[in-house]
């Protein structure tokens, strides 16, 4: 990304496959929830996606862009944990409660995205687009006060009455990353070799003895 109009499109790109990946994670959580007003409200939301899809289809269009998503981590990872909740959990208030968390963390996500996309939009005069964009930002910000609403009103104090006598006891593997990264690995040194022993010379040749010296003949 060189430019703002590049990261307008990269965020543009992340939102539409975000929205589209609620859709399907709406679904089945309305498949798995128990509070009637709830289940409403997240099929309510679903529909309104698909109105927000439309707006992006919009904006795209005034980039001079095609209409495409970008493979989203963060929403990736988001959907995951819902499934996970759903997987793990009973049908009930500790579920629905659950389920109102981790759509709120959605929703979260895609205030902050709308949030910036409407700032840049109007940054660079995207005056269309700025418009649209604001209107999901508010239907979002809308979606979010509304869970809020329904599980302070009762459905968190229902959770907390049920079940209690079931309670996990938390035990388990510590699967959280490490803070800090662990020191480099030092590298063995080689063993060092020894240097073979110099030859030893060979002893010299004893010298030869000396003759006796021959005395002189008196005359």
């Amino acid at each position: 990304m060189k430019s703002m109009n590049d990261l307008m499109l990269h965020f543009l790109q992340d939102i539409y496959y975000a929205e589209k990946l609620g859709i399907r994670g709406m679904a089945k959580m309305a498949k798995s929830v128990e509070n009637p007003e709830l289940k409403q409200a997240i099929l309510q939301h679903r529909d309104q996606s698909q109105t927000q899809i439309s707006r992006l289809d919009q904006v795209f269009e005034e980039l001079g862009k095609r209409a495409r998503g970008k493979t989203c981590a963060a929403m990736d990872g988001l959907s995951e944990e819902a499934d996970e909740a759903v997987e793990e959990g009973e049908k009930g208030p500790v579920l629905d409660s659950a389920l109102i968390a981790c759509a709120q963390a959605v929703e979260h996500y895609e205030i902050a995205r709308y949030g910036a996309m409407v700032a840049w939009a109007k940054t660079l005069g995207l005056t269309q687009a700025a418009k649209l964009l604001k209107q999901t930002l508010d239907e979002e910000k809308e979606s979010d006060r509304l869970l809020n609403d329904i599980a302070e009103r009762a459905l968190n104090q229902q959770a907390a009455e049920s079940g209690e006598e079931d309670e996990d006891d938390g035990e388990g593997k510590d699967e959280s990353p490490e803070t800090e990264e662990p020191p480099p690995k030092r590298r063995a040194k080689p063993a060092a070799t020894k240097k073979p022993a110099p030859a030893k010379k060979p002893a010299p040749p004893p010298a030869p003895a000396k003759k006796p010296a021959r005395r002189a003949a008196r005359k």
